[in-house]
């Protein structure tokens, strides 16, 4: 029978009664200045949760400046979080508006959690946690330490008390996650967080006591206290007390001693607030000052000095950050630091570096390590180990994407081009004021199209200011100057100007001579090549100015002809008078000089009428410029044609002429269409200008960025509005955990008293309409300074190449502006593993020390990918196999060709999926989750591995291409299922590699047969008697089919990869964990193995759970 809760103080939230008279809180104003002057709270050594500094936590059963209300049963209650409109649709948030409250109330009084030894005394005090079962019943019971740290009791319970407990001697390992059978099987395995589950595995039988706490970080407490009494028993708190004590106060004394010049062996508290400002930026020094108040008053201290103990003792207070430490301790095998081997199990098996040596690690102590004594001996501290974690190479963004990185060989038609409309504008395009800035903004900002839109000017000197509004002028001239210093600043890559030409012909001569005379040689004046189909390449064109104008006609003689005037303005009413069935305005008509024409080679300004009509007539270097009025028409009426259209073809999309306020479009609607150049407004903030810079950051930030393979392989079918899986990509599944947040300001706007906020975050994904997604935290009530969050989010990704992922933090409870800060990058430009993530503001300035910290992992949904990034299977429940097949086309010879891949595909797809079933299998008799790889998964079990005489039960045999498992004797019962399964990963690999060349050559053959017929594939479907749509859909499905076949191609590929970089994972495993037979012996030892707790992992006994019956409970 479920039985009710036991009641635990503030579990719902609930605040204490109001008291003025113990509080007093300092002004806003005052933030950021030392105080000389401040009461203290309620004269404890705990404090209000927002005014503790970076890394505070709340103790177990006080989860105040949390809100509980969804997850005080360890669910993750997203649908009771309130829903607001879709920032996927317009960019904007529209919800209740409510009003702030500002509270002078404290928080209830908490214990930090910033040692092994606040993990056991909050294990002692206890906590409420929640016992689930096979059966799908979860049994809510209070769960407490013994003092003598012998024994793990819970209450209430049927059984006696004596039996209501389990010997911490007993107990094998701790793990994390929902990764044991009865969590599995559970009917509410959904609605479990899976930050807030974990399993004892306990007993000879290695039974599963499987628990939710009602937050993460009560769930870490239990897991680090644990994994510390299994690995040091009754001696846990005397070796906790020692070994880093030395570390940091060696190097915090030091600094002390520096400022203590009269060696008075104290310091004022001004000058003691200012060393831990400097040691730690990010803190507050209302929040420093008030620290060391409270800690003097705690100790009935009169004075104000401040001695190097308290100094030491209020440093270590604010700095440690709980999540850190949780982390700290998991890969240190639970010692108070990382030695060199720790650090790269950490780096490599965590983080995703390649080829990490015990040097490696060693530099990174050195660089890091702020402790002489951790330097000499290489032992990274927690101080250390924070360090790295918030030092530029833990940045969530790739270093390898900050140079140039990709092809830039590819015709211009293949890559996105960065580019600004209305450049000159500094703010709205109809009566804001005309700048050179914008240009030198735009430029260095790695912008490569920019606009001039030129009218004749007084003095015969042209100026660039937009026509038919009230915006000012600029002189043509200076521009062009502007532009010639700063072109190539940030991009070696070709700049594209986009002349908007309305001057009469005597100020076009003034124009021509400019343009000559300033950019000289930077002028790309070559004529194309009739026999070329594609544009030069990026690489080809470095350094050169390319113009976007109109052009007379090629046998032209005269000194001037006329061409049709290009006005945005004057476009967009003949476009509403169109759509209105008014009488068309006939475009209008101006003379243009030769000589300027001549300017104009690869980017000729051309009208476009439909894709038939470019298809056959259009020449490659001619320019269609796109209102996104009639862009997104095209886009969705025609998906397929607009993507074939710009796999040649250059297209351009300007905002609507009807966005007076300068806002702007989505770029993502265009891109997906294969559209280069869409034109922002570069001087209006907000979503879709973080699209824009953030897609811009890869590649060096050089303004080109190449378009996916499937947007521009000749033969390819993608359509633009696909809301399901991209034929021929393998789908990624992307794992986003927000762990923490630091420093939040409050939002620039808001009309809110005080600088508290109430943050929560936002992860969106934006990209083709299938991948477009959102997922929120919850809310941390009052605390800016170090919010804990704690929440993991899985997204599905089925074209990266074109997704990107946003970050964006949003203060609750506000008046007039809830933005506080956002993150937008690339898919591809994600680093694996805990990151930081700098927060920028709306205008785009980095906001000093604030940052999100993050874990991520991305893994296979059918596999495929690169290794460290991609490697890695995942398997998404039971499902049925999916098959690639091949689309009838009604056109016998070459449906016959099609019909011989059928076999080779379904090898490949069994081949692949065997393997990555076997280790979906493996991984979770290791205990761990799907995004582990097998280099995890092998140090996990490695302390099983080894029997009591410190001997191994188990080797590897590294001496052959695949590295069998080979026992040492008789093997306990319960690892036979391990080998058995282990023995699977090794076989459907090695089947993999054996048959990978025969099955590829066959799929690529059939792909290199049906080409053949793609020259006559008209002409074949029309004598098979097919027309109209007939013929259509037989085109259609000839590109499905080679697309199909492409990318299983490539998806098998991709497989053997996997299967290489897990041979390397589980060889570079074995020697770590020294369970290795030939091979260079490496690593630690077996008894250093087997302290290696933080990483053990036991396979479970398959009837494990079925033996509890409910009676035991």
């Amino acid at each position: 029978m479920l039985e009710v809760p036991m009641a635990e103080c503030g579990e719902d939230g609930s605040l204490p009664p109001l008291n003025l008279g113990d509080t007093a809180v300092p002004s806003d104003e005052d933030t950021g200045k030392t105080h000389c002057e401040v009461s203290v709270l309620n004269g404890e050594c705990g404090m209000s949760e927002n005014m503790v500094g970076s890394g505070s936590i709340v103790a177990p059963g006080n989860e105040a400046g949390v809100d509980t209300a969804n997850t005080s049963v360890g669910l993750d209650g997203k649908s009771d979080l309130p829903r607001r409109s879709s920032i996927i649709k317009d960019g904007s948030r529209q919800r209740k508006e409510r009003k702030k409250t500002v509270s002078f109330s404290s928080m209830p009084t908490e214990k930090k959690i910033s040692s092994a030894s606040d993990c056991i005394s909050a294990m002692v005090d206890g906590s409420e946690l929640k016992k689930v079962r096979s059966n799908s019943r979860i049994y809510h019971r209070y769960f407490l330490l013994d003092a003598d740290m012998q024994s793990l009791r819970w209450e209430p319970s049927k059984k006696e008390s004596e039996k209501a407990k389990i010997d911490v001697k007993s107990i094998k390992e701790v793990r994390t996650g929902k990764n044991t059978d009865t969590f599995r099987t559970n009917g509410t395995y959904d609605q479990i967080s899976e930050d807030c589950a974990f399993s004892i595995i306990f007993g000879e039988n290695y039974e599963s006591l499987d628990l939710v706490a009602n937050t993460a970080d009560v769930a870490n407490i239990w897991v680090t206290g644990l994994r510390y009494l299994i690995s040091y028993g009754k001696h846990t708190l005397n070796m906790m007390e020692t070994s880093q004590n030395n570390m940091h106060l060696s190097w915090l004394g030091e600094f002390f001693d520096e400022v203590d010049s009269n060696n008075s062996r104290q310091i004022t508290i001004c000058a003691a607030v200012q060393l831990v400002k400097r040691l730690n930026p990010g803190l507050k020094n209302v929040k420093i000052e008030l620290k060391f108040k409270e800690l003097h008053k705690a100790k009935d201290k009169t004075g104000s000095d401040v001695t190097k103990e308290e100094f030491i003792e209020v440093f270590h207070d604010l700095s440690t950050r709980p999540e850190i430490y949780f982390l700290f301790v998991q890969f240190s095998s639970n010692k108070e630091f990382m030695d060199s081997k720790d650090l790269m199990i950490f780096l490599e098996a965590e983080q995703g570096m390649a080829e990490v040596s015990e040097d490696t690690s060693l530099e990174v102590i050195q660089k890091y390590e702020p402790s002489k004594e951790g330097q000499l001996k290489g032992w990274l501290s927690l101080h250390g180990f924070t360090n790295y974690l918030m030092s530029p190479e833990c940045h969530i963004f790739d270093p390898e994407q900050k140079t140039v990185c990709q092809d830039m060989n590819q015709p211009l038609s293949h890559y996105y081009i960065n580019s600004s409309h209305n450049t000159y504008l500094i703010e709205d395009q109809f009566r804001g004021p005309s700048d050179v800035t914008g240009y030198i903004r735009a430029l260095k900002m790695g912008c490569r199209s920019v606009e001039l839109d030129v009218w004749d000017g007084p003095d015969n000197e042209p100026v660039i200011y937009t026509g038919h509004t009230m915006t000012s002028q600029i002189v043509f001239r200076s521009v062009i100057d502007v532009i010639n210093k700063y072109a190539f600043v940030a991009s070696e890559f070709p700049l594209i100007l986009c002349l908007e030409n309305h001057c009469s012909l005597k100020q076009q001569r003034v124009m021509f001579q400019h343009l000559k005379k300033i950019f000289g040689d930077k002028l790309y004046l070559d004529t194309p090549k009739t026999e070329d189909c594609y544009l030069p390449t990026p690489y080809d064109l470095k350094g050169k100015i390319l113009l976007k104008g109109k052009k007379l006609s090629t046998n032209c003689t005269a000194s001037e002809g006329e061409v049709t005037d290009e006005d945005e303005g004057a476009e967009m009413s003949q476009r509403v008078s169109i759509e209105s069935d008014e009488q068309t305005v006939a475009p209008k008509k101006f003379q243009l000089s030769k000589d300027l024409s001549d300017l104009v080679t690869l980017c000729k300004s051309v009208e476009f009428k439909d894709f038939q009509t470019s298809f056959q007539c259009q020449k490659y270097w001619e320019l269609c410029s796109f209102n996104e009025v009639f862009a997104s028409r095209c886009a969705s009426d025609s998906p397929g044609e607009f993507v074939n259209y710009n796999k040649r073809f250059l297209a351009r999309v300007y905002p609507s002429p009807m966005r007076i306020d300068s806002s702007n479009m989505n770029p993502q609607d265009f891109w997906k269409c294969g559209c280069q150049i869409v034109a922002m407004n570069y001087q209006t903030p907000g979503l879709m200008m973080d699209l824009n810079i953030g897609w811009f950051r890869q590649n060096g930030n050089c303004g080109y960025v190449l378009r996916p393979a499937i947007m521009r392989e000749q033969v390819s079918y993608f359509s633009a509005n696909t809301k399901d899986s991209v034929p021929g990509v393998s789908p990624q599944l992307l794992h986003i955990k927000i762990i923490s947040g630091q420093n939040f300001p409050k939002p620039k706007g808001s009309g809110a008293k005080g600088d508290v906020v109430d943050p929560y975050v936002y992860v969106e994904i934006h990209g083709i309409p299938a991948d477009c997604a959102e997922q929120r935290t919850k809310t941390v009530n009052q605390n800016g300074d170090n919010p804990l969050f704690d929440e993991s989010f899985e997204f599905q990704i089925n074209l990266p190449e074109l997704a990107m992922v946003r970050f964006v933090v949003l203060d609750d409870d506000y008046i007039g502006d809830e933005f506080i800060g956002q993150y937008t990058i690339p898919f591809e430009c994600l680093q694996p593993g805990f990151r930081h993530i700098p927060l920028q503001s709306l205008t785009g300035e980095l906001l000093p020390h604030s940052l999100l910290f993050v874990h991520v992992a991305i893994t296979n949904r059918r596999g495929g990918g690169k290794p460290h990034k991609r490697g890695l299977s995942v398997r998404k429940g039971k499902r049925s196999r999916e098959y690639a097949s091949m689309r009838v086309l009604l056109i016998k010879a070459v449906d016959d060709v099609f019909k011989t891949a059928i076999v080779p595909l379904r090898e490949a797809t069994d081949l692949r999926e065997n393997m990555q079933n076997a280790i979906v299998s493996f991984k979770e008799l290791c205990g761990l989750s799907a995004v582990a790889n097998l280099k995890q998964c092998i140090l996990a079990l490695s302390p099983r591995l080894i029997g009591p005489d410190n001997s191994p039960l188990l080797v590897f045999n590294l001496n052959d291409q695949y590295p069998n498992m080979e026992a040492q004797g008789l093997i306990p019962e319960v690892l036979k299922k391990v080998t058995t399964n282990y023995e699977m990963v090794i076989q459907t690999s090695k089947t993999l590699l054996e048959n990978f060349d025969g099955v590829y050559e066959r799929i690529l053959q059939t792909q290199k047969a049906a080409m053949e017929f793609h020259e006559n594939l008209h002409e074949l479907a029309v004598k098979e008697g097919l027309k109209g749509r007939k013929l259509h859909k037989a085109v259609e499905s000839f590109t499905w089919n080679i697309t199909i076949l492409k990318g299983q191609a490539d998806l098998l590929k991709h497989a053997r990869s996997e299967v290489q970089e897990n041979l390397k994972q589980i060889h570079y495993a074995a020697l770590t964990s020294n369970l290795s037979k030939g091979g260079a012996v490496g690593g630690s030892t077996g008894s250093e193995s087997k302290s290696r707790r933080s990483l053990e992992a036991i396979p479970e006994k398959a009837t494990a759970e079925e033996e509890l019956t409910d009676e035991d409970n």
